[in-house]
């Protein structure tokens, strides 16, 4: 099931954006094959990983002209590989993108780095919180006195799996037109630097500072921000449109004449430590009783144990149990080619002649 049922994608193991762009690509309908090392990949000795959810795994000795043969048969038979290795790797090991295309030239080679294929920087190890640094993302986050990383959502897996596989399937789009593949570059710093595009622009045009917690969006402002409530649990609030401020002043009781300048930089940080005041006076279930479900913006901020049991979230079973782990259920959703769960990451360990077998030949 899904929309890409009938693609054929060579995954390299990796840990962090690789894996993730694989599940994502498998969750939504493609025959992902992930070629492993003997004995596995397993960096933080997790026995069930999500992020392997959905696709067969086999394992080749790399170091060895057999192991490279049978990926090279692989390859014959994909629409696309992708790896994450550190530029030069691939071609070390006799798998490069000239290679693998000599043998398919429809292939779709993606590769995913932090620093880029090129660059001063392109042979160094880093982590998402380097790569976030670099593009100046990450200056933007965290308080005040310091910046604070978003876990490595930002950077490995919104500027980097989301960009490899948007790059993947642009790639292989063209394919169909062209009969050609090519090779795809989806560094972490062009991503985030990408996805700072609004934010670049806001600061051009003198409407972000680079002082942290000082803009609109960086909870600099009153009516968009978190609070903590009676029961030291939180809430977010982002009431920017002058009628979804209107509203939240309705229902916090906001009727001091103070409130109107709404837009006036200089009045948030006072503001705002008044709504900190106003919003310790209730328990979360009672602000949630007052806000959720209008025109506040409103949502209270859940734990991930509360997050799934949530009834907007039950409902659309944006979470799901799969072997007794609560995982993120595939995103996004099709009214026609439903994506779904063919199976667990442990469930998929499988000889490489079974995955031949089942390819065919192309």
């Amino acid at each position: 099931m899904g929309p890409l049922k009938g693609l054929r994608i060579v995954e390299m193991a990796g840990i962090g954006p690789g894996p993730f762009c694989g599940m994502l690509l498998s969750d939504l309908g493609a025959d992902v094959v992930r070629v492993d090392r003997p004995g596995g990949t397993n960096i933080l000795g997790i026995d069930y990983d999500v992020l392997l959810r959905g696709r067969r795994t086999v394992e080749v000795d790399l170091k060895s002209p057999d192991g490279v043969a049978l990926v090279l048969d692989l390859v014959d038979r994909a629409d696309a590989l992708f790896e994450g290795f550190r530029p030069g790797v691939m071609e070390r090991l006799g798998l490069g993108p000239d290679v693998c295309r000599a043998r398919n030239k429809r292939l779709v080679y993606g590769r995913m780095t932090g620093w880029g294929q090129e660059g001063p920087l392109a042979h160094a190890a880093g982590h998402d919180i380097n790569y976030v640094a670099l593009t100046g993302a990450l200056s933007t986050m965290g308080s005040a006195e310091q910046p604070i990383p978003p876990i490595n959502l930002l950077g490995d897996f919104a500027g980097g799996s989301m960009y490899l596989a948007v790059g993947l399937l642009s790639a292989l789009l063209e394919a169909k037109t062209s009969g050609e593949g090519q090779v795809v570059d989806a560094a972490i710093t062009d991503g985030t630097a990408h996805l700072m595009a609004m934010v670049y622009n806001l600061r051009h045009f003198g409407y972000w500072t680079d002082r942290r917690q000082d803009n609109m969006l960086d909870t600099g402002a009153h009516f968009y921000g978190t609070y903590e409530c009676a029961d030291g649990k939180w809430i977010s609030i982002g009431s920017i449109e002058p009628q979804f401020y209107a509203l939240l002043r309705e229902k916090a009781g906001l009727a001091d004449a103070k409130f109107n300048a709404q837009m006036d930089r200089t009045s948030w940080a006072p503001l705002k430590q008044d709504l900190v005041e106003v919003f310790r006076e209730k328990a979360r279930e009672e602000w949630c009783a007052l806000m959720e479900g209008t025109d506040v913006c409103f949502a209270p901020v859940l734990t991930m144990d509360e997050a799934p049991a949530h009834p907007h979230n039950a409902i659309r079973e944006t979470f799901v149990r799969r072997d007794d782990v609560v995982q993120p259920a595939p995103a996004p959703r099709f009214s026609r080619t439903e994506a779904e769960l063919s199976h667990g990451p442990n469930e998929g360990r499988v000889g490489i002649d079974d995955v031949l077998g089942s390819w065919g030949a192309r």
